[in-house]
């Protein structure tokens, strides 16, 4: 099992829609071999998905069925492989609690640029293969491999790293928060569905 976990604020708008949307697009390549969760690091705890976030990942495919917003806890960091910040504040929030974690934290968007450099490095030897323990040490050795890329990938703007916080904003900022978010995690399904074609 490889396990995901997505990390904003109130954990009701941007780390929900990510843990939705990338455990529908993993499940669609490795069913049952990932587990994407997600929680705030001031979450308003139990209450269900925000609406507008809501519609947009529906629209999106997504489903929000069951969703709950959960505090950040240290045993959510216990046993986890990745952990995938919504900005830069909720990374070092994550490395103020637990700071073995420093080669499993990325701000989304930053990760996605540093699995695009792995990708295109031919010196990196990425594991290959799709059995379930072919696909979890890649996923196992990926943190590693991107870490290295992590000053080459450096963002000119601070705010590359950053998905925007649309919470009771208006509904351009809820499209922008999309338009920041959807593209990053596409480029961390198509690192794995590569593998997968390749077949």
């Amino acid at each position: 099992m490889i396990r995901i976990l997505t990390i904003c604020t109130g954990n009701i708008c941007r780390s929900p829609m990510a843990e939705r949307l990338l455990q529908q697009k993993f499940d669609e390549i490795r069913p049952g071999l990932f587990e994407v969760r997600s929680a705030g690091i001031q979450a308003l705890v139990d209450k269900p998905m925000d609406a507008r976030a809501e519609g947009l990942l529906h629209v999106l495919g997504g489903s929000s069925d069951g969703f709950v917003a959960r505090q950040l806890q240290e045993t959510h960091l216990t046993n986890v492989d990745l952990v995938l910040a919504m900005g830069v504040e909720h990374r070092d929030r994550i490395l103020s609690l637990m700071p073995r974690l420093l080669k499993r934290t990325f701000t989304v968007r930053e990760l996605a640029r540093m699995v695009d450099a792995v990708a295109e490095d031919p010196e990196l030897e990425v594991p290959e293969g799709t059995s379930d323990d072919d696909v979890e040490y890649r996923w196992k050795r990926l943190p590693h491999l991107a870490a290295l890329k992590r000053h080459q990938t450096r963002a000119a703007d601070p705010l590359e790293d950053e998905i925007v916080d649309p919470y009771r904003r208006d509904d351009d900022v809820y499209r922008q928060m999309v338009r920041d978010l959807v593209p990053a995690l596409e480029r961390l399904v198509e690192f794995e569905r590569v593998y997968h074609q390749m077949a």
